[in-house]
């Protein structure tokens, strides 16, 4: 599902938050915490573990203000906003953080901050929060590296006296300042090549200077960075073509690296110019953000799947279904829904417990993925009720029904089969249990905007329910003339 800009309305409702969050943060004020929601979780610009429990982050916050209860200043670079959903939003932000101390060594680097804000009520709240600060001196225990900045700054200071007194030429000095940094710091020619690269990159990726300076600027992504890479490189020619000339371009791409793994890097890239104007090169840094990619994926699977099943949850089949009314408006084919009720599940539970019943739910969700094709969706509604998804059927409706059932059918045979289930638990004796189950099955063919997301799934709901009052183990449509 493509994230897309948030309509301006509900853009600058996001962005008043954020402002407002930004403030308290700055200020240090504990009313910051409101914001959080029960079900936070969150990465602290010095760690690598996820907190998932509120109060803990709500500790940290606490402890961030008491080492440093002065108010700060924060210098916005950038910022961007996506819709995830119709009740998420993600808000990244990239600024410089000024603590009221004499050194400089944190100000110099640029933090990344991401919030994902949820619709919870009447009311957005975080439900995540990651922060990237690309610095090395934090000690256990500590939210800023306040402890040895002092120290770490002197040091700094020394060795670039030491070695500007050596320097004579600008090339090697620029050089020098970039050994130690952690992000990548490169230039490419006018024809993406790349004409120097910081010694941060061998650490990252394992490949030498020698071995990427004179190459094109695509050998340092895979396959699916390439093609990403390009894509901003079209949309900065059109730009150029247009009379826009852009500013700092940024984008996140996978990187190959020397023992055949790939990392995450985010790339800021702008263009070098000469007095006309004509783009003579690029330059700009990459930051390896693997670990927040992951987090991301790991925030996007606890917000739109099932922890159980792996499949899409109601929220994620919301906004599949609003899909699919789209593209059934805009083609004029028909969808249909169908509701999937499990027949004598409850049993199973009662006898074996919830651990059996989850083994159960789990192969009835394969079985169910393996009836439809991969464009359609198979959702868990909650329990065991299960929704299956069809979209691009045919235009004529008699022909759609068909093809409607047909699928359930399918799907009521192989939910019907006997279920080996093997138990490996600790608290219980390896052993295995065969269970028989049915399944009854209602179904509701739609067309682009005649319904509404909220009708659809009544009226397969209520076409189950028929399925149920019918015996069980059997499919029920709904007809349209019926709908009330």
């Amino acid at each position: 599902m493509a994230s897309i800009m948030p309509s301006s309305d509900r853009q600058l409702k996001i962005r008043a938050l954020f402002d407002e969050y930004i403030e308290l943060y700055a200020a240090r004020d504990d009313r910051l915490t409101t914001f959080f929601s029960e079900d936070f979780c969150g990465y602290t610009g010095g760690g690598s573990v996820l907190v998932t429990d509120r109060d803990e982050w709500v500790r940290i916050t606490r402890q961030d203000f008491a080492e440093v209860p002065e108010r700060i200043r924060i210098e916005m670079r950038d910022i961007s906003m996506q819709d995830l959903s119709e009740h998420v939003v993600s808000v990244t932000a990239f600024f410089n953080i000024h603590l009221p101390v004499p050194d400089h060594v944190l100000a110099r680097e640029v933090a990344r901050l991401t919030l994902i804000f949820r619709l919870e009520g009447e009311s957005w709240k975080i439900v995540h929060s990651g922060i990237s600060i690309p610095y090395h001196l934090v000690l256990d225990g500590e939210v800023y590296p306040l402890k040895n900045l002092q120290e770490r700054n002197r040091e700094l200071e020394a060795l670039v006296e030491e070695r500007t007194r050596t320097l004579n030429e600008r090339e090697s000095f620029y050089r020098l300042l970039t050994e130690d940094a952690m992000d990548v710091i490169w230039r490419a020619d006018s024809e993406l090549r790349i004409t120097y690269i910081s010694p941060s990159d061998e650490r990252l990726r394992g490949y030498k200077s020698d071995e990427v300076v004179g190459h094109h600027v695509l050998e340092l992504f895979n396959e699916e960075g390439a093609a990403i890479v390009m894509e901003a490189w079209r949309k900065r020619q059109e730009a150029e073509r247009a009379g826009n000339r852009l500013g700092f371009v940024s984008f996140e791409a996978p990187h190959r690296c020397k023992n055949g793994s790939v990392i995450w890097g985010e790339v800021f890239s702008k263009a070098m110019r000469d007095e006309s104007g004509k783009i003579t090169g690029y330059h700009g840094i990459t930051r390896e953000i693997t670990t927040r990619k992951q987090m991301q994926d790991q925030v996007r699977q606890l917000a739109f799947y099932d922890t159980l099943t792996q499949l899409p949850n109601r929220r994620l089949l919301s906004d599949r279904l609003s899909q699919v009314l789209a593209a059934s408006k805009r083609f004029g084919r028909h969808g249909a829904l169908m509701f999937v009720d499990l027949d004598n599940f409850k049993p199973l539970n009662d006898k074996y417990g919830h651990f059996v019943g989850d083994l159960l739910l789990v192969e009835a969700a394969n079985r169910l993925k393996a009836c439809v094709r991969e464009m359609d969706t198979v959702a868990r509604f909650g329990g065991d009720e299960f929704v299956v998804m069809l979209g691009e059927l045919d235009a004529d409706r008699t022909k759609s029904i068909a093809q409607a059932m047909a699928v359930a059918e399918k799907i009521r045979l192989r939910l019907s089969a006997t279920y080996h289930l093997n138990i490996v638990h600790e608290r219980m004796a390896e052993s295995s249990v065969e269970h028989h189950c049915s399944a009854s099955i209602g179904v509701f063919v739609f067309l682009d905007h005649e319904d509404s997301p909220d009708d659809i799934l009544k009226w397969a709901d209520k076409a189950m329910y028929q399925a149920k009052a019918a015996g069980r183990n059997t499919i029920r449509f709904h007809e349209a003339d019926d709908a009330a």
